[in-house]
């Protein structure tokens, strides 16, 4: 197919920048952070171009209105200074040196103010830190989520041992300063590892979960279960997946790496039946309780490898509509792509947070006889070089 040229996007309405991030150049998060959000909308409208643009037309990129404090999930790492004073911010870029973070511009603002205020309460309880180096200490990492549409804000301490110094009376202290927080974890993650949660974790406070809403479903949050960072963009993001899937009710669609069941359970409203597959069974879980909490009975969600699971329905001779596909950002592997192909699906709809590695799968899949109809670019993470796509395959 002969390359196209780029749309020029057309930014939405936005603010102007605030004053340039003081910790810009140490902690190395927002790499774009020296251009102009409508400049960066151009830098990512471009950088889609020159990946997916011989696949055809690059539609104008979908940016945000409010590109500052939409990150919902915030963690931060706990250090000592040489003259022991404590910190928590975020590793430098490529380190693990800890940049120290009071406010940043991309996070909830909720999140960073509890961080601070907890690293406060560290000093008036004596609570040290963890250190890799020698083991000793306690605290690792904080981890806050919270739910956009519900205000709901869960708080997970990450700790080297299950023993919290006089927990009760710090997560008073915590709560009266923080009233809006709904629920409160200790996870406990023993490990030299660079891997933020363990295995282990017990409830504190509160439920253990936090529900939000996404696309009209309710959707239950737990500490290591995955949900998308910027809701706002989520929903553009999801919306234009449906539109392009253009369903009529009475497809069946695969929700492919499928999670907590997020964009499968947004499109059972308008399909015949969904089925999710997931890999990790504690999401598994989640896809399910999320599809009661929902009311939702035309959706089926199975442990398995979403390859090797298409791969049998294709021996059957089973039919499928649509394909949604939201992998990793290292991408499919061949195996999945080889039974997709298999499966054949009038139409894919392949949702990519790295189109470095989309590119690649959709060579594999243009060669087997697949046509790229549409492609649209989402800025997911503003401020930052990622830039997420929404690709429609069709026969």
């Amino acid at each position: 197919m002969e390359k196209q040229k780029a749309a020029k996007p057309v930014p939405q309405r936005v603010e102007h920048n605030p004053a340039p991030c003081p910790l810009y150049r140490k902690c190395g998060g927002c790499q774009l952070q020296n251009l102009s959000y409508p400049q960066q909308l151009i830098w990512k409208q471009n950088q889609t171009e020159r990946l997916l643009g011989k696949f055809g037309n690059i539609e104008p990129i979908l940016g945000m209105e409010h590109p500052y404090h939409y990150r919902n999930k915030v963690q931060a790492a706990f250090g000592q200074t040489r003259d022991k004073k404590i910190i928590s911010g975020v590793y430098q870029s490529s380190t693990h040196r800890i940049v120290p973070v009071d406010h940043c511009m991309i996070e909830d603002e909720a999140a960073d103010a509890i961080i601070v205020t907890v690293r406060e309460l560290m000093k008036a309880f004596r609570m040290q830190p963890y250190n890799e180096q020698t083991g000793a200490g306690w605290l690792r990492h904080l981890l806050v989520k919270r739910g956009f549409a519900s205000g709901q804000v869960m708080v997970v301490f990450v700790a080297a041992n299950p023993i919290f110094p006089a927990k009760k009376r710090f997560i008073e202290v915590l709560r009266k300063k923080h009233p809006e927080i709904t629920t409160i974890l200790l996870n406990i993650n023993p490990m030299r590892t660079s891997m933020v949660l363990g295995e282990s974790e017990r409830v504190l406070f509160g439920p253990g979960y936090i529900e939000d809403t996404l696309c009209g479903c309710v959707f239950r949050i737990s500490a290591k279960s995955f949900y998308q960072i910027n809701p706002v963009q989520t929903e553009l993001l999801y919306g234009k997946a449906i539109e392009f899937a253009s369903l009529n009710g009475q497809e069946t669609v695969i929700d492919a790496y499928c999670g907590i069941g997020t964009i499968g359970l947004i499109a059972s409203r308008k399909a015949g039946q969904v089925i999710g597959i997931e890999s990790n069974r504690d999401a598994v879980r989640d896809a399910i309780s999320n599809a009661k909490r929902n009311q939702i009975r035309n959706v089926r969600f199975f442990h398995a490898d979403a390859g090797e699971f298409m791969s049998g329905m294709a021996q059957e001779g089973e039919r499928v509509d649509v394909v949604l596909m939201d992998p990793p950002r290292a991408g499919s592997d061949e195996a999945f792509l080889s039974s997709l192909v298999s499966l054949a699906p009038e139409k894919v709809v392949y949702i990519s947070c790295n189109p470095e590695t989309q590119r690649r799968d959709l060579e594999f899949l243009t060669k087997r006889g697949y046509q790229v109809r549409r492609i649209q670019p989402v800025d997911m993470f503003p401020h930052t070089n990622h830039v997420e796509t929404v690709v429609l395959l069709a026969h």
